[in-house]
């Protein structure tokens, strides 16, 4: 999970958790970039507004990468144009935040059983 926003991180660490669901948090576009094992990956959650970074071109480097693993996208500042080009990129979910532990965890089931 991808948040420049340490209490969001937080948050929704705990959220998964007590969903049964181990995450590995990071706090920046960079941190993230760095990590390379996504073998055991359900999927990535990344926010679409990272300190002037777009999760969403995080999303294409996975895919630029050879990385197949399916992403949710999730953002403060719901735009059209930034929703459709969520959208196009092929993800799983976005998500506009606030929003409901309920979405979030249906998206990850969505993920476990491979429905995209």
């Amino acid at each position: 999970m991808v948040d420049d926003d340490p209490g969001t991180l937080r948050g929704l660490n705990r959220v998964l958790r007590q969903h049964g669901y181990d995450s590995i948090l990071f706090p920046t576009a960079e941190a993230f970039e760095n990590h390379t094992d996504f073998e055991n990956a359900l999927c990535v959650i990344l926010d679409i507004n990272l300190n002037n970074r777009s999760g969403i071109d995080l999303g294409y480097g996975l895919k630029n990468n050879g990385i197949s693993v399916p992403v949710i996208y999730m953002t403060g500042n719901d735009n059209p144009a930034v929703r459709a080009a969520a959208l196009q990129s092929g993800c799983l979910a976005y998500l506009t935040k606030p929003f409901s532990a309920n979405l979030l965890i249906e998206s990850l089931e969505r993920a476990s059983a491979g429905v995209t």
